[in-house]
């Protein structure tokens, strides 16, 4: 058992991986697959809504969506989204820096994406043995910008919020690291 007393979080979407044309193919095709005829403006989805939750921002591009299509559109996306991997990128430093303080602090992965996304993409580049937790959607009630992801894994390894750091890109993500208690780092240039 390891006497770890510090935790780093990390964020996937914007902050460990690029993923805007990842996640950008993989919704623009789950709605086609649900036969819905719109084309998602690739600046709006990069800009406004990649990394957020499906049930934030689908309504805003497909107005009068149901629920089930919700759910399908979203369904659809996780069992495509390795078919666009290819078009995701590394953040090459935090990996380094994430191999180098592993030996002080628990590392844990805190994300609005789904489980089966973060597999796919952790074991498509082999980095998924670095982590010791990860909180997705299926993990929590409420997604950022509520910070019930990153108090989660706080609790769950018992560390003090003076002892955790948190990595992130997006609004909605510094909004729960404050909300949280706990430091932050914002991190730029990947998405």
């Amino acid at each position: 058992m390891s006497l770890k007393n510090k935790l780093a979080i990390f964020d996937l979407d914007g902050t460990l991986f690029d993923t805007k044309d990842v996640n950008y193919n993989a919704y623009q095709n789950a709605i086609k697959m649900v036969e819905i005829d719109v084309k998602i403006d690739y600046n709006d989805f990069c800009n406004l809504y990649n990394g957020k939750n499906y049930r934030e921002f689908l309504p805003k591009i497909i107005p009068d969506i149901t629920e089930e299509q919700m759910k399908n559109i979203h369904n659809f996306k996780k069992n495509i989204y390795t078919q666009y991997l290819d078009k995701a990128r590394k953040n090459e430093l935090l990996f380094f820096m994430i191999q180098e303080i592993k030996k002080e602090f628990y590392i844990s992965l805190v994300t609005n994406a789904s489980k089966k996304n973060v597999v796919d993409i952790l074991e498509k580049f082999a980095v998924k043995d670095l982590f010791d937790l990860f909180v997705t959607q299926e993990d929590i009630k409420k997604p950022k910008p509520s910070a019930e992801g990153f108090l989660k894994a706080i609790d769950y390894f018992s560390i003090l919020k003076k002892n955790t750091i948190i990595f992130e890109d997006s609004e909605i993500g510094i909004q729960a690291a404050i909300e949280s208690g706990a430091d932050y780092v914002k991190v730029y240039g990947y998405n």
